[in-house]
C-alpha cells in the first residue's frame, strides 16, 4: 500500500490523524536517505573494484604482449607464426575493451555518485530542515496558545486584542512552515521518481554501451577467432604426427648400440679423457671433443675447468689433425685409448674413448689404424623397390582398387592395415618373380592393407636426403601465398618424366579423396598430415628433421589444392632464378628421385625464390599515387609480370619501368 495522501488544508487543523500520515512520509524519507547512503558507499566499492580489475587485465594484457613464442626449429608454419601471433591479438583486444572500460569509471562518479549525493543532501536534507522549522513553530504556536487561553477574562479588551492579536500572527507562522514542510515532503517525493532513478540509468547505459562494445569487439574478433581455431587445429594434427615420429625414433635409439655414431654436424663427436702430465704423475680429464673432417679440425672443451677470480676462461682448444693411431693395451694401464698428433702441438696427445666401440668410431672418423666398422644405423635399409613398370603398375592398381571401393570410407589412409599382412602384400608384389603387370585381388586385399602398402611403397622410394631445410626457409620467410604456388609448381615441371608423372598420378588420386572429406574425413590438411612425412621423410632421423614435418605437410597442401592450376599451366610457366643458388629448390622438389647426389648441398648457398614471369594486359587504365606505382592506358602491355609481396599488387614492367600495378586491373595473356 502506498503512502497516504498529504492535503494543504489538513495543515490548519493539524489532527493526529494527519500527524500520522505525516509520520509515515518522514520515515519513508529517512528510509531512503539510508538506502541512497548505502548506495553511495556501495557504488564506491563497486568503482573501485572495477578500477582494482582493469588493472587486473591490463597486467594480464601486458603479461601478453611481452609473452614470446618459440617453436622447435629455424623456421615456424603460418600456423605457428598465427598462434604465437595470437597473445599479441589477444592483448590488443583486452586494452580495447579497458579503454571503454576506463571510461565508465571515469564518468561513474559524475554520473552516479554526485547526482545521488547532491540529491540526498539537497532534496531530503530541505525536507529535514523543512521538519525542523515545523516543529519549531508548532512547540512555539502552542506553547503560545495554551498562555493565551489561559489569560483571565477580567484583563482590560485592549490587552486581549493586543493577545488574540499576537496569536494570530503565531499561528500564521506555523500553518506556513506546516505548509512548506507539506509541500517540501511532497516536492522530495515526487522528485525521487527522476532525480534518484536517472542516475542510476545513466550508470547502467555506461554499463551497456561497454558490454556492447565488447559485443561489437567480439563481432570483429570472429574471423580472427575463427583462423585461429583453424590454426590450432592443423597445429594439433601436426603435433599427433611429429609425435607418432619422435617416439619411434625415441624407441629406435633406446634400443640401438648407445656407442653408434649419432648424426650431427660433425664427422664426429663424444666426451673424451685427456691424459695431462703433472710433476707426480698424470691426470685424466674429461673433454668434450669433435672432429671435423673436411677441414681436419679437432677441438676438444674442458668441461672440468672452473672459473678463475670468478671469470670463465674459454676451455675450448682447436687443433689441425696430422695422425691418429691406436693405443696398445700393454703400453698403458688404461682401456679404449689412442694417441693423437696435431699441428699446433708437439708431443703425442693421449686420449681414452669410452669403449672399444667410441674408440672404432673415432679411428674411423680420423683415418686411425684401427680396422673401420662404421656403424650407421640411420642409413636406410637397401629395397628393389624403384620407380619402373612394376612400381607404376602397383600404384595404378592400389589407387584403382581403392577408388572402385569407394572414397568414403572413414579414415581413408589414416587407419593402417595388419603389418604382416602388409609385408605379404609388398613380398608378392615385388618379388623377383612376380609379373610387373600382376593384378591385385580384391578378395584377398582389404582397404587397410592396400593403404597402407602404397604408403610403405611411397616410404621406400621417396626421401630428401637433408634437402628440406631449404623449403622450410622458403616456405617460412615468404608470407605471399600465390608466390610459394608458383614457386613449388615451377619445380614440380622441372622434374624428370617419371618423377611427375607418378607425383601427378598420387596428386590427382588425393584429390579425389579430399573431395570426400564430408565423409571420410580425410581434408587436405589431414592428407598433408598424413602423406608429408611418407613422401619427404628425411634420410637423416633425427628430432630436428621430425619437427620439420609439419612443413612437409605444407607442400603436400600446396599440390592437392592447386592440381587443376599446375595441370592447366604447365606448358605457359617460365621461372627465371634470382640467384644461381636457387637450383637447390629444383633438387628439393626431385623427391621423387630415389637418391639425390648429396655433395651438392654443401656448395650451395641458403637460397629459395623462383619468380614465375608472364605477360599481362591492362583492362583499365590508373594513374599512380605513389612512386612504386605504375600509371598505365588501357590497353597497356606488361612484362615480367609476377605476384608481389604486397597483397592485391602484381610487379611489373611497362615501357622499361618496373613497378605495382593492381592485381585486379590486369588479365594475363
Amino acid at each position: 500500500m502506498g503512502l497516504p495522501t498529504l492535503e494543504f488544508s489538513d495543515s490548519f487543523v493539524d489532527s493526529p490523524d494527519f500527524r500520522e500520515r505525516l509520520k509515515c512520509h518522514e520515515i519513508e524519507l529517512d528510509r531512503t536517505n539510508t538506502f541512497i547512503k548505502e548506495l553511495i558507499k556501495d557504488g564506491h566499492q563497486l568503482i573501485c573494484a572495477l578500477k582494482n580489475l582493469s588493472a587486473a587485465v591490463q597486467k594480464f594484457s601486458q603479461s601478453l604482449q611481452e609473452f614470446q613464442f618459440e617453436c622447435i626449429g629455424d623456421a615456424e608454419t603460418d600456423d605457428e607464426v598465427n598462434i604465437a601471433q595470437s597473445f599479441k591479438e589477444f592483448s590488443q583486444l583486452l586494452n580495447t575493451m579497458e579503454e571503454e572500460r576506463r571510461r565508465l569509471i571515469q564518468n561513474a562518479d559524475d554520473v552516479l555518485i554526485t547526482p545521488l549525493e547532491r540529491f540526498r543532501k539537497e532534496q531530503i536534507g530541505a525536507a529535514k530542515e523543512g521538519k525542523k522549522k515545523f516543529d519549531k513553530e508548532a512547540e512555539k504556536y502552542y506553547s503560545s496558545l495554551e498562555k493565551h487561553l489561559n489569560l483571565s477574562s477580567r484583563k482590560k479588551e485592549s490587552a486581549l486584542q493586543e493577545t488574540d492579536a499576537q496569536i494570530d500572527k503565531e499561528r500564521q507562522l506555523f500553518h506556513d512552515a506546516s505548509l512548506e514542510y507539506v509541500f517540501k515532503i511532497q516536492e522530495v517525493q515526487e522528485k525521487k521518481k527522476f532525480e534518484f532513478v536517472e542516475p542510476l540509468l545513466a550508470f547502467l547505459q555506461g554499463l551497456f554501451t561497454f558490454y556492447h562494445e565488447g559485443y561489437e569487439l567480439a563481432h570483429e574478433f570472429e574471423p580472427y577467432k575463427q583462423q585461429l581455431q583453424f590454426n590450432l587445429q592443423n597445429t594439433r594434427n601436426n603435433f599427433l604426427s611429429t609425435k607418432q615420429e619422435v617416439e619411434k625414433l625415441m624407441n629406435r635409439v633406446r634400443s640401438a648400440d648407445q656407442d653408434q655414431k649419432p648424426p650431427g654436424q660433425w664427422t664426429m663427436e663424444s666426451y673424451l679423457y685427456v691424459q695431462e702430465k703433472r710433476p707426480l704423475g698424470c691426470a685424466w680429464t674429461r673433454h668434450y671433443c669433435t672432429y671435423e673432417k673436411g677441414s681436419n679440425t679437432f677441438s676438444m672443451c674442458n668441461t672440468e675447468a672452473k672459473p678463475t677470480n670468478g671469470v670463465m676462461s674459454n676451455p675450448t682448444e682447436t687443433f689441425r689433425l696430422k695422425s691418429c693411431i691406436r693405443r696398445k693395451t700393454d703400453s698403458i694401464d688404461k682401456r679404449f685409448c689412442f694417441d693423437i698428433e696435431v699441428v699446433e702441438r708437439h708431443g703425442i696427445i693421449t686420449l681414452q674413448a669410452l669403449s672399444e666401440s667410441n674408440r672404432r668410431l673415432w679411428l674411423e672418423a680420423m683415418d686411425g689404424k684401427e680396422p673401420v666398422s662404421p656403424e650407421a644405423n640411420f642409413l636406410r635399409s637397401s629395397s628393389s623397390a624403384c620407380l619402373n613398370e612394376a612400381g607404376f603398375n602397383f600404384v595404378r592398381k592400389c589407387i584403382q582398387l581403392v577408388e572402385v571401393r569407394g572414397l568414403n570410407t572413414m579414415g581413408l589412409y589414416r587407419v593402417g592395415g595388419i603389418n604382416s599382412k602388409v609385408q605379404k602384400l609388398m613380398t608378392t608384389v615385388f618379388s623377383p618373380k612376380a609379373a610387373s603387370d600382376m593384378d591385385l585381388d580384391p578378395d584377398t586385399w582389404d582397404n587397410k592393407t592396400i593403404t597402407s602398402g602404397l604408403k610403405n611403397y611411397l616410404r621406400l622410394v621417396f626421401c630428401v636426403d637433408g634437402v628440406l631445410i631449404y623449403l622450410v626457409c622458403f616456405l617460412s620467410e615468404s608470407d605471399d601465398q600465390n608466390y610459394r604456388v608458383c614457386a613449388v609448381h615451377t619445380l614440380v615441371h622441372k622434374l624428370p618424366d617419371k618423377n611427375k608423372e607418378m607425383l601427378e598420378i598420387l596428386i590427382e588420386h588425393l584429390l579425389n579423396v579430399s573431395t570426400h572429406s564430408e565423409s571420410n574425413m580425410m581434408t587436405v590438411s589431414n592428407l598433408g598430415v598424413i602423406f608429408g612425412p611418407t613422401l619427404m621423410r628425411s634420410q637423416e632421423e633425427t628430432v630436428a628433421a621430425m619437427m620439420n614435418i609439419k612443413f612437409q605437410n605444407i607442400v603436400v597442401e600446396i599440390l592437392i589444392e592447386n592440381f587443376e592450376k599446375a595441370s592447366e599451366s604447365k606448358d605457359n610457366a617460365q621461372h627465371t632464378p634470382v640467384r644461381n643458388d636457387t637450383f637447390i629448390l629444383y633438387l628439393y622438389m626431385s623427391i621423387l628421385t630415389t637418391v639425390q647426389k648429396f655433395w651438392v648441398y654443401e656448395h650451395i648457398g641458403k637460397s629459395f625464390l623462383i619468380l614465375i614471369h608472364r605477360d599481362a594486359k591492362a583492362i583499365y587504365s590508373c594513374e599512380a599515387e605513389h612512386s612504386n606505382e605504375l600509371s598505365f592506358p588501357q590497353g597497356a602491355h606488361f612484362s615480367n609480370v609476377y605476384p608481389s609481396v604486397e597483397p592485391g599488387w602484381l610487379q611489373a614492367t611497362f615501357e622499361g619501368k618496373t613497378g605495382l600495378v593492381p592485381e585486379n586491373y590486369v588479365v594475363f595473356l
